[in-house]
């Protein structure tokens, strides 16, 4: 080979690789350039197929500011009924929280037929008599209403703060230390405090009030019951918090994803041996196995809670069953595969003993499979304890319905945080309990291997 023919080679090489740096070079570029333009493209179209401006203009931050207090806070009401002029207190206006005759808030006073609260910070409302109020707001003034036949006279103008809404029927003002709303049957007045009130004891309960160390070591508060039975009692059965409930409710809830899950795995794994391969020879029905199993598994669980909620009603054994279903196509797959992966030589020592069909899958396959099925059953029972409680909402049952009756109320949000946090407890403890079974039963089981 002459010494032209090497260089005219090498030139050769060296251009083609020149030519490939270059194509690089292009793919590069254009890849820097035209990803950010299509992530910039799909932006565009989110912020208009979504609508983000309107979002943004219809958003009331004021309303989140409210629901996220109310969740950590709670307000009494103090209420003078139009009508009879009759005047009560309550925890939450409700009558499970109302103050007894004998008792009242320590921030309403009387002064003669006048009755005073004090919301703190100066801000003072008086309740006068003929359906009259008064409410001194610091660096406002003094707001007046009163009834003019059917209709609602302040003194406000016709350009009233921000702050308050007045009208012929209703005036509500609100400030940072409460609330006043004034409408043609009732005058209230609220006022906030920090905490969840009435959570442990009821304001008829002798043990209201007492700390924890009266409770044990004090004086017998109730004649007829021991100091921490009838604690126990009371708390258990609270009618404002309902803790004997909540607790049902949470055990229904563990109870729909125990039974949906582990009965998934049980109906799940006889049908995955038919969907392997390498333990299913005819193809039609590895087919049609893994179609039922796609079918099931492609329809969400919430859509199966309906169908079953309108076929066999609302509960929780309808929760458990959608769950079961979805969860069956699922392991169906996963079990299937695990099948598949099976080391032969095991199944062949078992089959040298004369073990018949049943026998080898008994002793040579499930013992392999065993670690990889647990781990994925114990992960599922914990991620379906979530599922359960959204499923719960739907078909009525556990601690989803609790939380759905809450958020319904819209004034209950300290009762909804209560619940969300029972909810985090919850899985936090499936979580623990899951990860604490795969380590004593896998690995377990790998240690004896």
């Amino acid at each position: 080979m002459t010494d032209a023919t090497m260089i005219s080679g090498n030139g050769d090489r060296l251009g083609s690789a020149k030519d490939a740096a270059d194509r690089l070079f292009q793919r590069k570029r254009l890849f820097n350039f035209g990803l950010p333009a299509i992530v910039l493209a799909y932006l565009a179209y989110i912020f208009f197929a979504f609508d983000i401006a309107g979002l943004a203009q219809r958003a009331r931050l004021d309303n989140a500011v409210t629901l996220a207090s109310d969740s950590w806070s709670y307000k009494t009401h103090v209420t003078r009924d139009h009508r009879s002029g009759d005047i009560a207190y309550a925890i939450e206006g409700e009558r499970k929280g109302m103050y007894p005759e004998s008792m009242r808030p320590d921030w309403v006073s009387d002064a003669g037929d006048t009755t005073v609260v004090d919301l703190g910070d100066g801000h003072v409302v008086r309740i006068l008599p003929e359906n009259r109020t008064e409410y001194d707001v610091p660096g406002f003034g003094m707001i007046e209403a009163h009834f003019d036949g059917g209709r609602i006279v302040t003194n406000l103008g016709d350009m009233p703060p921000d702050w308050i809404n007045a009208g012929d029927r209703r005036v509500a003002i609100t400030t940072d230390a409460g609330r006043v709303t004034i409408t043609r049957s009732k005058t209230e007045v609220f006022r906030y405090f920090p905490g969840w009130e009435l959570f442990w004891f009821t304001l008829d309960s002798p043990y209201y009030g007492k700390s924890f160390a009266q409770i044990v070591f004090g004086d017998q508060w109730d004649p007829d019951r021991g100091n921490i039975e009838g604690a126990a009692n009371d708390f258990w059965h609270n009618p404002m918090w309902r803790h004997s409930d909540v607790a049902w409710a949470i055990g229904e809830t563990i109870l729909m994803a125990f039974l949906g899950t582990f009965g998934a795995a049980l109906v799940a794994l006889p049908l995955a041996f038919l969907a392997a391969k390498r333990f299913s020879p005819l193809m039609a029905v590895r087919f049609g196995m893994r179609r039922i199993f796609d079918f099931v598994r492609g329809v969400d669980g919430l859509i199966w809670t309906i169908v079953l909620s309108r076929a066999f009603g609302p509960g929780p054994l309808t929760g458990a069953l959608a769950i079961l279903i979805t969860d069956t196509g699922t392991f169906g797959k996963l079990f299937s595969e695990a099948l598949e992966n099976v080391d032969e030589k095991q199944i062949e020592g078992v089959s040298s003993t004369g073990a018949k069909p049943l026998q080898r899958y008994r002793f040579g396959v499930i013992p392999q499979v065993v670690p990889v099925l647990l781990s994925q059953i114990l992960y599922f029972f914990e991620s379906n304890t979530r599922s359960a409680t959204i499923i719960g909402a739907i078909t009525g049952g556990g601690i989803g319905l609790l939380l759905t009756q809450a958020i319904q109320t819209q004034k209950d949000w300290e009762e909804v945080a209560y619940y969300i946090i029972l909810v985090i407890l919850m899985v936090m403890a499936m979580d623990w309990l899951s990860g604490w079974l795969r380590a004593k039963l896998i690995g377990g089981s790998e240690d004896k291997h």
